[in-house]
């Protein structure tokens, strides 16, 4: 646990001076911030914790001072965070974007190098088992990243990510901490708790042990994949995008020399980049027939913009705003 932790750390934040973890409570983020307390301090780090409370469940400012409390004994300063849990996508995702924009606060606040999460092997295995259920495709299926810089600079860790939620609770025990256990990881409503408590222990019946390790080995190596992909996109856009007005374009002839896979991603990442928009797989597809089963159709109309071939161009541009 402290070496996955001291691992992360310098491989991560190797100058930090002041690092925050996400401490619910639970097992998984309690082990987290003892290992930290302990690194932190041998390499002059300051840890801080922040417990957010979302004011969801009854006796929930309770559980978050308790929390608190668990973290001034093992000798981090704690923070505790109350928030409004509005937003869509359900009570799970607002819940989820308001802990997050809570964390995103303090990393900027306390000047924090990086914000560690608790997130474990199980985790991981359970994330790329619901995308595969999705059929989200590779971007899903290689999972949590270990370490990753957002749009707003704050870095996210996860040393965890290589450990059994089993040896978290292990190290609580064997430390003397007493984890809080969140009714919600109970609850089958969610299909998080359903991939949980269900599917995978049925995989493991039926497949025999192992699938957690299997599935999260997955997710490392669509993830070597993605990095090689992205850094060969990146390369061949230098070559072959060209500004158009009012949008961007890349050449039919271009995008045809290329094979299906990397057209694929040139197009999702021109549309990322200029428009700031995720194309679904079935959206991507039909641009991509503009390329490769064009028969004289017009515009396709996508989030954010609109893609059509003319001249031997494949030209993105933005829709039109209605005058005055």
């Amino acid at each position: 646990m402290r070496l996955a932790v001291r691992t992360s750390l310098a491989q991560h934040a190797p100058s930090a001076r002041r690092v925050i973890v996400a401490l619910s409570g639970g097992a998984d983020s309690l082990a987290l911030a003892a290992a930290t307390a302990f690194e932190a301090r041998a390499a002059g780090i300051e840890a801080l914790s922040v417990t957010v409370d979302h004011g969801l469940q009854a006796g929930s400012a309770d559980v978050a001072a308790r929390v608190a409390a668990q973290a001034a004994a093992l000798g981090i300063r704690s923070r505790v965070v109350e928030v409004a849990v509005t937003g869509q996508g359900g009570p799970e995702a607002a819940a989820r974007q308001a802990r997050y924009r809570a964390l995103r606060e303090a990393f900027h606040t306390e000047d924090a190098a990086a914000v560690l999460l608790g997130h474990t092997l199980d985790d991981q295995a359970e994330t790329v088992l619901l995308g595969l259920a999705r059929g989200a495709g590779a971007a899903s299926l290689q999972g949590m990243a270990p370490a990753r810089e957002d749009d707003d600079g704050v870095r996210w860790l996860r040393p965890l990510l290589s450990v059994r939620r089993e040896t978290t609770r292990a190290f609580c025990a064997a430390s003397g901490l007493a984890p809080w256990h969140d009714p919600h990881n109970d609850d089958p409503r969610f299909a998080r708790v359903r991939a949980r408590q269900r599917a995978l222990p049925v995989l493991e019946t039926e497949l025999g042990p192992g699938i957690a390790e299997a599935l999260a080995r997955t997710a490392e190596q669509l993830r070597e994949d993605t990095e090689a992909f992205d850094a060969m996109v990146s390369e061949t856009i230098e070559d072959i995008v060209e500004h158009a007005e009012g949008g961007i374009s890349v050449s039919v002839a271009a995008l045809v020399s290329n094979p299906a896979a990397l057209r694929h991603r040139i197009i999702r990442h021109i549309v990322a980049s200029e428009f700031g928009v995720s194309l679904s797989r079935l959206q991507t597809l039909e641009v991509a027939r503009l390329v490769s089963d064009w028969s004289g159709q017009g515009p396709i109309d996508l989030p954010g913009c609109a893609a059509s071939r003319r001249a031997g161009q494949i030209t993105f541009t933005a829709p039109q705003r209605p005058g005055p």
